[in-house]
């Protein structure tokens, strides 16, 4: 089965975890391997439900759990949901207000903050420029009895028009502040995408995000993160190759547009599920939101979510 395979999976019926399973089938995913530990990272940016569209359906992650260890033998792995600190949103909290302590408790699995790991400082060259990230030691140090799952969030972004796997791997720097890395944000995001290599990507399009949350019943399963991000952004109805972070990993070796294979629900017809959005007013109007906010917050002392910075 090619690496580059992307499966496209309605949930019927509100059956997430038979979803799931044809998602993984789809791709033909395996673990012939021995696994002894799991990270799943999750899209948490915010203290937001996931109906909202913004962070990632802990059913999904629920399902999963369930099917690794039912489907894939994995009963004696050791199975984690991860996720970092952020500008304006602090792990702990998200993981109790998000009800993932009491998924955790339910499914026996352990919650982890990527920011309190040891921190390995560690270089990149992209697009001719060096950037200096800082990884979790427990991702960067993954090898053949461990296995890393992507879970991210369909939505768009206004700064990289769209955020889904690749963006989500970003989401794993250990500094909080990850604001500092906006201004070569497509080089870090990139950056990332080099250093970290996920085993599966699984992306929650359940309750996806346009300019307003759209009940999409989506599942998009895949290897890399670029082919799977290649493949939202056109049933967002963009071209991939003018989303710049695309773009640049296209150009970095990341992936090839050309290889990639979809199978399961036919790209076309959920491109016409998806609301029209004018990229051009919304960067402007996001713009000039941020600029309001950022002068509120200079005043009350207040901090502005990630989410909205980029």
């Amino acid at each position: 089965m090619s690496s580059n395979v992307v499966g496209l999976v309605k949930v019927a019926d509100g059956d997430i975890t038979s979803s799931v399973e044809n998602a993984l089938g789809l791709i033909g995913f395996k673990t012939s391997r021995k696994v002894e530990s799991v990270f799943i990272k999750a899209n948490l940016c915010y203290y937001w439900d996931s109906l909202t569209g913004y962070t990632t359906d802990r059913r999904l992650v629920s399902s999963l759990i369930d099917i690794l260890r039912k489907k894939y033998g994995l009963q004696d792995a050791d199975i984690k949901v991860v996720e970092a600190d952020a500008t304006a949103m602090r792990t702990s909290h998200v993981f109790k207000m998000l009800k993932y302590e009491e998924l955790a408790a339910e499914k026996k699995v352990t919650l982890f903050n990527l920011s309190e790991d040891k921190v390995i400082e560690k270089t990149v060259n992209v697009n001719n420029k060096e950037i200096s990230l800082k990884i979790p030691k427990c991702l960067l140090n993954l090898h053949g009895k461990d296995l890393f799952i992507n879970m991210p969030k369909m939505k768009i972004m206004s700064h990289t028009t769209i955020s889904c796997a690749m963006k989500n791997l970003f989401g794993c720097m250990a500094a909080p502040r990850k604001i500092a890395y906006h201004p070569m944000l497509d080089e870090t995001i990139v950056a990332m995408n080099k250093v970290l290599k996920p085993d599966l990507t699984i992306v929650d399009g359940i309750v996806a995000l346009s300019s307003f949350p759209v009940k999409m019943n989506l599942i998009v399963s895949g290897f890399t993160p670029f082919s799977v991000d290649w493949t939202v952004s056109r049933i967002m109805g963009y071209n991939p190759s003018r989303i710049n972070h695309l773009r640049l990993a296209r150009r970095e070796g990341l992936g090839d547009s050309k290889d990639i294979v979809l199978k399961g629900e036919d790209l076309s017809e959920l491109r016409k599920m998806w609301p029209h959005v004018n990229a051009f007013r919304l960067k402007w109007q996001n713009r000039l939101q941020l600029k309001l906010l950022r002068t509120y917050c200079r005043i009350v002392g207040d901090v502005i979510p990630p989410f909205l910075e980029v």
